[in-house]
């Protein structure tokens, strides 16, 4: 039911999304004055718009186009709505990205987001639990009620299935699953003792939690950590006019950053980009993500299909 919930918000998440603009195809060359930046939050945030306007202010003066913002309830709604040409510029997670290109969505990956200046676009992803429960390892999860993020996010349930089938514990069946919502849903709940353990991304429990004072140094456990999963992505629609794709492009790959954005008067301070208070993005092409596709392979869950 919970599954069923998510889709139904994600179609109305889309038929708010309509009212964006007309779309690409329906433009000639999909060269229009206004373009259509969609994102999730990766955490409860109603300040989504304000963590990206510096990165918003600078593509509109790079293109001359106005860029309009769209908080979207789920990945499901930007997969549909870029898919529908009402969105031309989306931040994906990773896993929803290869599934919005497996679905047929017409759009490509330019620029991966980093948390750092000269870092790379990548992450892990942690399992957690509360020190006094006894887990050690994945293989303790068996029978344990178990937090994971969303079944389309990549670091909170792709890459943790894939780790728990290798410990020979099926997430559908060995563990009581919880889908918690959010990164920091997720992590909270296991401090609290709403769940044995859970799944969350690194910053997330290392740094983010911590310094907005929700949870104290060393009230986690961290009993696992992921390969290197390639960090979120901004897709292009490709029904855009090729010039202002490559401005767009260019524009991602070399100016949305902390230190371009903030000497040139987009921002001030320490200018933190996007919800994860990043440091803005660095140049990925869409073979970066065949990590992705290969973990989608091992796991053969029906959300990769």
């Amino acid at each position: 039911m919970k599954r069923i919930s998510r889709a139904l918000v994600g179609l109305a998440a889309l038929s708010l999304l309509a009212g964006c603009g007309p779309s690409a195809a329906q433009q000639s060359g999909g060269d229009r004055d206004e373009l259509v930046f969609a994102a999730v939050p990766s955490e409860e945030s109603a300040s989504l718009q304000q963590d990206f306007q510096p990165v918003l202010d600078m593509l509109a003066k790079e293109t001359g186009k106005k860029i309009t913002f769209q908080k979207a309830t789920d990945y499901a709604a930007i997969i549909e709505g870029q898919r529908a040409g009402k969105i031309d510029i989306a931040k994906y997670g990773p896993f929803s990205y290869v599934l919005a290109k497996q679905k047929g969505v017409a759009a490509t990956a330019v620029a991966g987001q980093v948390e750092e200046q000269g870092g790379e676009p990548g992450y892990t992803s942690y399992a957690i639990t509360r020190p006094d429960t006894g887990i050690r390892s994945l293989a303790d999860f068996r029978g344990k009620k178990v937090c994971f993020v969303d079944p389309t996010s990549t670091s909170g349930y792709l890459y943790p299935k894939a780790g728990l089938l290798k410990e020979g514990i099926n997430p559908d069946t060995d563990v009581q699953a919880i889908f918690a919502g959010g990164h920091d849903a997720s992590a909270i709940a296991v401090a609290k003792g709403d769940c044995d353990a859970g799944f969350a991304y690194d910053s997330m429990v290392d740094r983010q939690l911590i310094e907005k004072g929700q949870l104290k140094p060393g009230q986690l456990s961290t009993v696992w950590k992921s390969a290197t999963i390639p960090g979120d992505p901004v897709a292009l629609s490709d029904s855009l006019d090729p010039a202002v794709k490559d401005k767009l492009t260019a524009a991602l790959r070399d100016k949305a950053n902390s230190d371009y954005l903030r000497e040139n008067g987009f921002c001030s301070g320490e200018c933190k980009i996007g919800d994860v208070d990043g440091y803005g993005f660095k140049p990925v092409e869409d073979s970066f993500y065949d990590g992705i596709r290969e973990v989608c392979a091992t796991t053969r869950d029906k959300q990769c299909q």
